[in-house]
């Protein structure tokens, strides 16, 4: 009997890994669908809508990252865990998807509600406020999304397969119906149709497949579920100071010039380089808090970060041309901007890997957090010393980012530095671990 109990524990266990893994690549697919698709339709956009144009649809999808981290509002995180907690109560599900989607809704209005006061402040918005109101639109549909149901549930494929088929037809809409920089209104517009289709699609499998959809909730659960997920909303927002004001920033400074779309080309590139280390230490985390390995970060980093480093200095020599050759022959000057941005690119993995996949298997989580609030502080009175000083350009805001994220690798390789005797094998028993830092 004990071998039998032992052969269907396994069975289970397998079934579990199976879907780990299943869920796992539905991520990664996700995540690499974004960078492909973005790295097919920028030297598009960038030629046809040129660098005036281009740096004012940058700057408004810039200063949509504040609504959408307002509406999304650390939901993700709340959500799924909520989820995964009780997923097999779907009266418990539906009134939990209600209260989320009754909470985002209220937020959009305060948020839309934000933006028009900023369009009457701020000249260069309100010049064109119908087209930051259709990205925000985008961005509220986009929102609406229940990511988290079905991270928590553990079926992605299902959101997975819908945001591909999102951003395939985005992609070739573009390319058929973008002919010149006076249609730059399609770009949002087409997301508001895609968003907008997914969400329905989604709504009707919830309700068909999963018996999940609408129901009647109070406000107290609406102000509970906003109440838990706050402590993750305020995390990602002090990641947003540092990420996507420049943009917004140099926008205002410089008013409609060409600048702001050397800058936004060049951070793209930066972005995207980015985005496709953190599938690295997305997937190192699970594994570092379970097995605590940390011969895997040196190794990881070791064989890693050479080709990084070669990477960027390859690119910082060759920026000009590379820039000319990618993005079009009128954005040669974005150069500068890309060159002083590089060693983002040249911390950004270490500083992945020693953040929570480091951090947290020593029991020192807390200290991921706190090193990107030092970061945001640090970046608010440098750009407020720039502002004072008259010096608020697209180098100098590149290098505050650089400079931002350099601080963040910093503070993270000072905290693993120190205490790394946690690391030691022998030391497991005695580190202070702190659940749920």
């Amino acid at each position: 009997m004990k071998g039998i109990h032992n052969v269907n524990l396994r069975e289970r266990m397998n079934g579990k890994r199976g879907v780990l893994l299943k869920n796992t690549l539905m991520l990664y697919i996700l995540q690499f669908s974004t960078y492909f698709f973005s790295f097919i339709v920028v030297p598009y956009e960038t030629r046809v809508l040129g660098p005036v144009i281009y740096g004012m649809v940058g700057a408004a999808a810039a200063s949509m990252i504040y609504f959408q981290n307002v509406i999304d509002f650390g939901f993700i995180l709340s959500g799924t865990e909520d989820v995964a907690l009780h997923r097999e109560d779907r009266g418990y599900l539906s009134r939990l998807f209600t209260a989320i989607t009754l909470a985002k809704v209220a937020l959009a209005l305060v948020c839309a509600a934000a933006l028009m006061g900023l369009c009457q402040v701020i000249g260069v918005w309100g010049d064109h406020t119908g087209f930051y109101f259709l990205y925000f639109l985008s961005i509220f549909l986009g929102s609406l999304m229940p990511d988290y149901l079905y991270r928590g549930l553990e079926q992605m494929e299902v959101i997975t397969v819908r945001a591909v088929l999102i951003k395939a037809f985005f992609t070739v809409m573009i390319f058929v119906t973008l002919r010149d920089a006076s249609q730059y209104y399609l770009i949002p517009l087409l997301n508001i149709i895609g968003n907008g289709a997914a969400f329905l699609g989604v709504y009707v499998h919830l309700r068909r497949r999963l018996s999940i959809g609408f129901c009647k909730v109070p406000l107290s659960t609406v102000a509970a579920v906003m109440k838990r997920s706050s402590v993750f909303f305020f995390s990602r927002i002090a990641t947003t100071v540092y990420t996507a004001t420049n943009t917004v920033v140099l926008n205002i400074v410089s008013g409609t010039g060409a600048v702001t779309g050397y800058y936004t080309s060049a951070d793209k590139l930066i972005t995207t380089a980015k985005s496709g280390m953190s599938p690295i230490s997305d997937s190192m985390y699970p594994y570092m808090v379970k097995n605590r390995d940390f011969r895997l970060v040196k190794k990881t980093l070791a064989v890693l970060m050479p080709l990084i480093v070669l990477g960027c200095i390859v690119v910082g020599v060759f920026a000009r041309p590379l820039c000319v050759w990618f993005l079009g022959a009128e954005y040669g000057d974005a150069a500068g901007v890309l060159r002083v941005m590089l060693p983002v690119v040249v911390v950004i993995l270490p500083s992945y890997i020693l953040g929570f996949p480091t951090l947290s298997p020593m029991g020192l989580a807390k200290h991921a957090n706190y090193s990107t609030i030092a970061g945001s502080v640090f970046y608010l009175c440098a750009m407020a010393a720039l502002f004072a000083a008259g010096q608020v350009t697209m180098l100098h805001l590149g290098a505050l980012t650089s400079a931002t994220e350099i601080l963040i690798f910093l503070y993270r390789l000072a905290v693993v530095w120190r205490y790394r005797d946690r690391m030691k094998p022998e030391g497991e028993k005695g580190a202070d671990h702190e659940p749920g830092a």
